[in-house]
């Protein structure tokens, strides 16, 4: 069984809305679309990169906006600290990732080493946060993050902002006008 039906088999154990099983499943989603970028090319890979580069945006957006500060109460400050310094640091290197030739030797090499760190990083949220945060909420406040966190990410950034990135405050205060220009950017980038 993969890493990716691996986390989806987690989360369909798991109340339908619950805001870890949402994550899980896009987990499961996220390493999918690595695989989809490495295994491709040309305006294949390019298509599944957007797909990736959008799906982390709005996934770590909606994350420090939703799920840190109850992780922070839950499994601790240090431990949302490290997530959201990890997700800064990801999204540098996905912001980095998007000016690159898709095509380039370079392009895999980094593609590689940020699958690995995001990997690394999705394992830690899945085995100290994750765990934090169920036990800590009712299956309630559980389905009500899980609603929040769908909503923001319907009006989350679809581009990496590293000045944003790692700070919920931040995200909050940035993070629609961003979403907006991000938007109207992909929109016209069809057409």
């Amino acid at each position: 069984m993969s890493d990716a039906q691996n986390d989806r088999e987690r989360a369909a154990s798991m109340p339908e809305g619950d805001v870890v099983a949402i994550l899980l499943e896009q987990h499961g989603r996220i390493k999918e679309l690595f695989g989809q970028v490495k295994r491709s090319g040309g305006e294949e890979r390019k298509d599944a990169f957007d797909e990736l580069r959008s799906l982390l945006a709005v996934h770590e957006t909606a994350e420090e906006m939703i799920l840190r500060p109850v992780a922070a109460d839950t499994a601790g400050e240090a431990e949302a600290d490290a997530r959201n310094e990890e997700e800064s640091e990801a999204n540098k290197v996905l912001a980095q990732l998007e000016k690159m030739d898709l095509d380039s030797a370079e392009f895999e090499t980094h593609l590689a080493r940020f699958e690995q760190a995001v990997l690394e990083h999705a394992q830690k949220e899945e085995s100290e946060e994750f765990p934090a945060v169920r036990a800590g909420c009712s299956e309630e406040q559980l389905q009500k993050m899980g609603r929040r966190l769908l909503s923001v990410e319907k009006m989350a950034p679809t581009h990496p902002h590293p000045m944003a990135a790692g700070s919920p405050k931040a995200q909050w205060m940035t993070g629609p006008f961003a979403s907006m220009v991000d938007r109207a950017k992909d929109a016209l980038s069809k057409s």
